[in-house]
């Protein structure tokens, strides 16, 4: 970020603590896209990533104050973003459709995958795999957690999280093989 970026934001960070509603608006406009990536990797479709990322802006509004000004702001907006989407897993457990994972669970089996696949694409089947294995797929694969913080994060035990991380992996392999499946159809 450069000097004059990151005077802008000290000034955008100063209007949002003094309740400024235009400062508020052009914070959330500048960093929609960020968050945005964020929250649709945790929810199941772009409504959900909607609710979670305005949920997430009116936690940045209100505790803003908790701000440490040292620390890149970015870096906060994601915590802040990640646990929003956390806790509306937590509280949308109850109402998600619990199917037998286990039952869900797809063999697994090696395939190559076309290197390049768009990155919506990605989201979209991530966004299909069941709340426990798309939060454990995130918080490991991108997020960069260990299984141990994963336990702590979500209540869960270390080897149900190593289980659902196997279990997201072999459901996400065989929509991508499906996906190429039905790609192919369409030339015979």
């Amino acid at each position: 970020m450069s000097v004059t970026e990151s005077k802008g934001l000290e000034e955008l960070l100063q209007g949002c603590l003094k309740e400024d509603r235009e400062a508020q608006r052009k914070l959330y406009k500048h960093f929609f896209g960020y968050a945005m990536s964020i929250c649709a990797r945790y929810s199941k479709d772009i409504e959900e990533a909607k609710e979670v990322l305005n949920d997430g802006f009116m936690k940045v509004f209100t505790r803003l104050k908790q701000y440490d000004p040292q620390k890149p702001f970015k870096w906060w907006l994601r915590r802040i973003m990640i646990n929003t989407a956390l806790d509306s897993y937590r509280h949308n457990l109850r109402s998600y459709y619990h199917l037998d994972l286990k039952a869900a669970a797809p063999t697994s089996d090696p395939y190559d995958v076309v290197q390049q696949i768009s990155y919506e694409y990605l989201i979209s089947l991530v966004q299909k795999l069941s709340p426990g294995y798309r939060a454990v797929f995130n918080l490991y694969v991108i997020d960069g957690y260990t299984h141990e913080e994963i336990a702590v994060i979500l209540g869960i035990a270390v080897g149900t999280s190593k289980s659902n991380l196997a279990k997201a992996r072999a459901n996400l392999r065989e929509a991508l093989k499906e996906s190429r499946i039905e790609e192919f159809k369409q030339y015979v």
